[in-house]
């Protein structure tokens, strides 16, 4: 037999309390019931804890010495069960997320300051980075869970749809197209087109000649970040193509957005998590919660 979780509350009980009467009230259970479990824990232990007469119950020499151990013992686990209680109530925790540039000064900053407000005590640490690091560094373990664009599986990685979007043409107040209704790829074409650079522009320029095998994809400029893009579009040099996400900074530049037609290109964005984790009480409720706020802001229209 093993001493027990409570039998040491018991004997706890007794001590505090220095009656078994009064003890048994506190951990509401009877007084015979109690009794029995200060036995099987002096059974257990070979030794007896209290030394007990028809006037007085006190501590035994072994038991003085046992008594500081044990409630330094309980007093640890309860503060641990503690812990993990505010972990589940969400009274406490962090959330790691990596997101692309774009999205960290867009989106993301919207959906925290949101979960904020429905969990105080939970910190979100948005990490921005290059799109193509996003589910590397979910993988090593660096952030809780990721959010991008579609990439090839990798192994280890699961991921989780959040939105399909179109793309948006942006360009300056006053310019030509904005006399247009609807603006198709071409008629983007026929202006200076600043784009990103790596997988954005080679994956446009296949969906785009995959649909019109006239229609290609020819940079004035290639960036690396697309407020680079949307400064140059704001300085009236070019054109470019972003997704609605981006709205609140497309904004910020004065700039107009307007659905590109002709081909349809659209985006998949997914929600990254290490396969085989059993993700924090935090992270969980992060993700359900910019699961929700998409809906709810409207951006499920685009799947």
């Amino acid at each position: 037999m093993s001493v027990t979780l409570r039998q040491l509350r018991a004997f706890i009980a007794v001590v505090r309390t220095g009656s078994f009467t009064s003890a048994a009230d506190s951990l509401h259970v009877t007084q015979s019931a109690l009794s029995g479990l200060i036995k099987e824990l002096e059974q257990t232990l070979g030794v007896q804890v209290f030394d007990r007469t028809t006037r007085r119950l006190e501590l035994s020499d072994v038991g003085k010495e046992f008594y500081p151990l044990v409630d330094k013992l309980v007093l640890d686990l309860d503060g641990a069960l503690g812990e993990i209680n505010n972990l589940k109530a969400l009274k406490k925790g962090l959330v790691r997320v990596a997101v692309p540039q774009l999205m960290a000064c867009t989106l993301l900053p919207e959906v925290i300051k949101a979960y904020r407000l429905q969990y105080p005590n939970v910190q979100v640490k948005l990490v921005d980075c290059g799109v193509e690091s996003v589910v590397s560094r979910v993988l090593s373990g660096e952030v809780d869970i990721g959010v991008g664009p579609e990439r090839d599986l990798v192994s280890g990685v699961d991921a989780m749809p959040l939105f399909e979007m179109p793309f948006m043409l942006v360009f300056p107040k006053t310019h030509p197209l904005e006399k247009k209704r609807r603006v198709s790829w071409a008629d983007a074409m026929r202006y200076p087109f600043i784009a990103l650079q790596g997988q954005f522009s080679e994956k446009l320029a296949l969906d785009l000649h995959a649909s019109f095998r006239d229609l290609t994809l020819n940079p004035s400029n290639e960036v690396t970040f697309m407020t680079t893009a949307l400064s140059m579009v704001s300085a009236d040099l070019g054109v470019a193509a972003c997704l609605p996400y981006a709205e609140s900074l497309v904004k910020l530049y004065q700039l107009q957005m307007r659905r590109l037609h002709e081909p349809e290109v659209t985006r998949k964005f997914f929600v990254f998590s290490r396969h085989g984790r059993s993700p924090l009480p935090a992270a969980e409720s992060f993700v359900e919660f910019l699961l929700a706020f998409v809906e709810r802001e409207g951006m499920a229209k685009y799947k």
